[in-house]
């Protein structure tokens, strides 16, 4: 019973940190210096891919180490790596799914807790630069009213390129 027990700890523990990995990485290298392949996610699409996408394909990779790890002698990787993918799930499903409309999603996006993630990002794509941008997380965000606030002393300020809006 323990072990599964610390699989469940394991699984939750790896969900819940790509969390902050996801909004560290979005806001510090997204946003940063692999701006050259997010710039296309905050283009207009041309075509069934962007540039983008190819950080899907980084970051499946110490999810699919894991994973091959914990199936080949140790154990405790395997819970990791699938709460690493688990995140990567859902993470498809809410932001090119619900949010870009890439495709339908099993997602219920009336559902208060979606719309709110949903209204956040929308409000991240205001910006067109790396820059003056609000909003990194994807599955935690502050209210809407916040980040408009945020968004509307950003511009106060003098931020680059604030689009109209969504």
């Amino acid at each position: 019973m323990v072990p599964l027990a610390l699989d469940i700890v394991l699984f939750g523990a790896a969900f819940a940190f790509m969390e902050g990995f996801a909004w560290f990485t979005h806001k510090y290298v997204m946003h940063g210096f692999m701006w050259v392949w997010h710039r296309s996610h905050h283009e207009p699409r041309r075509g069934a891919f962007e540039l983008n996408d190819l950080f899907a394909v980084v970051f499946a990779a110490p999810a699919i180490a894991a994973i091959y790890a914990g199936a080949h002698g140790t154990p405790l990787l395997l819970p990791v790596g699938v709460g690493i993918t688990a995140y990567g799930v859902v993470y498809f499903m809410f932001h090119d799914g619900l949010v870009h409309r890439r495709y339908r999603t099993p997602l219920d996006a009336k559902s208060p807790f979606w719309k709110r993630l949903i209204q956040a990002h929308r409000i991240h794509h205001a910006v067109s630069t790396r820059a003056g941008c609000v909003s990194f997380g994807f599955l935690a965000a502050p209210p809407a009213r916040q980040l408009k606030a945020e968004l509307a002393a950003m511009q106060r300020a003098g931020a680059p390129d604030l689009n109209p809006g969504p």
